[in-house]
């Protein structure tokens, strides 16, 4: 669609400079597709059209996305939710295309085999630790520059780097992490803006490989770590919604244009809404804000030293690592997440099977058809009506 609009038709970047933006992007953390169409803005008319483009492509996503998490109050009220029933198997399936997917892409020799079954291995075992995915993309990174065979430095010497740019982004992730731990610690009383506001933006600020990472990430931050035995005793008013609650919307992000990164106003929402609307609406905001702001930061401020940045054959090592954990995360999390969805036929009812139909159907589709993801999804609520 990129190639059609802004380089067929409007001719506002070349065939060249896209595929360049989007490889660029597709190195940094956060929400690849809002980063590329960033990029065009800024190529475009600067720093005030970069943000205006941004805020543009976000904003019908996060308004839907947000207005979900009101509609399923309403729902639930009149016992309307088994509608979305289907939904939870069907982001199993998502999850596991995706990293089907990314498998033909990102795995190609040895090391990237061995670091992909380790992240898968970890993840599935450690799944309730939340430093398990920063670490495993972190060690992953350092281990695919133990070698310089595949990726060697050329003899041209790179230019020395301004990393004074990354300050801003630094400083509020210093300043978000500060208020969230003080608010916790001190029990404020309106202390959840502040823990949402920390947690989205290290969401924002670590997910490589774009939303179907990011799912797995939050399933554990506001799913399952709130009901650990530990955060129950150290923190009882953790954020935290129900299983049903975040794969419905993990599902239904599916079904509207726009980016994956969008379930954060949704999340956002969903964990502030036993506070009231207007701490909702603030949830909502904030979830919208948060995510994406590390994404534009992190572009904006690499771009200007790209050229130089990319003489450095040690990045490109450590990408070919990270993308390999990244699929190990995502095998890990499908196998995790598998264990939430009702699989026991022996229990009498159908709804086992047609769980099982439901994962494989969706996986299939997404693989072997042309069939588009939102008709997958309206397929799933007809069929969570009918049953």
């Amino acid at each position: 669609m990129m190639l059609k609009t802004f380089v067929q038709r409007r001719r506002d970047i070349t065939e060249k400079e896209l595929l360049e933006y989007n490889a660029f992007c597709q190195m940094l953390p956060g929400a690849s597709s809002t980063q590329t169409l960033t990029l065009i803005g800024y190529k475009r008319g600067g720093l005030p059209l970069a943000v205006l483009t941004l805020i543009i492509w976000i904003l019908p996503a996060c308004l839907l996305m947000g207005g979900l998490s009101f509609l399923l109050n309403y729902l639930d009220e009149r016992s309307y939710i088994n509608v979305f029933k289907f939904i939870q198997p069907m982001a199993v399936g998502f999850i596991a295309f995706s990293a089907y997917r990314m498998i033909k892409v990102s795995i190609v020799n040895t090391i990237t085999r061995v670091i992909m079954v380790v992240a898968g291995v970890a993840t599935f075992l450690l799944f309730k630790t939340p430093w398990i995915f920063p670490v495993l993309i972190i060690l992953a990174g350092v281990a695919t520059n133990f070698s310089d065979k595949r990726i060697p430095q050329k003899d041209l010497k790179p230019k020395k780097i301004n990393w004074g740019n990354l300050l801003i982004f630094f400083i509020v992730f210093a300043i978000t992490g500060f208020l969230s731990e003080k608010a916790r610690k001190e029990n404020w009383k309106d202390r959840g803006p502040y823990n949402l506001s920390e947690n989205f933006y290290r969401f924002g600020s670590l997910v490589f490989g774009g939303g179907d990472v990011l799912m797995p990430m939050m399933y554990q931050q506001f799913v399952v770590r709130p009901n650990t035995q530990r955060i129950e005793e150290v923190n009882p008013n953790a954020l935290r919604m129900t299983q049903e609650q975040f794969l419905t919307g993990s599902g239904i992000v599916r079904a509207i244009p726009g980016p994956v990164f969008s379930i954060g106003s949704f999340v956002g929402g969903m964990v502030l809404r036993d506070k009231g609307v207007q701490m909702q609406l603030l949830g909502c905001f904030i979830g919208s804000v948060a995510i994406f702001l590390p994404s534009a930061l992190l572009v904006l401020f690499f771009f200007p030293v790209w050229h130089n940045l990319k003489k450095y054959a040690a990045i490109f090592r450590s990408l070919e690592g990270i993308n390999a954990a990244v699929v190990g995360i995502m095998l890990g999390s499908t196998l995790f997440l598998l264990k939430n969805v009702s699989l026991d036929v022996a229990n009498g009812t159908f709804l086992p099977y047609l769980n099982i139909l439901v994962i494989i159907g969706t996986f299939s589709l997404l693989a072997f058809s042309k069939i588009r993801p939102p008709y997958i999804v309206f397929s799933c609520l007809i069929l969570g009506w009918v049953f």
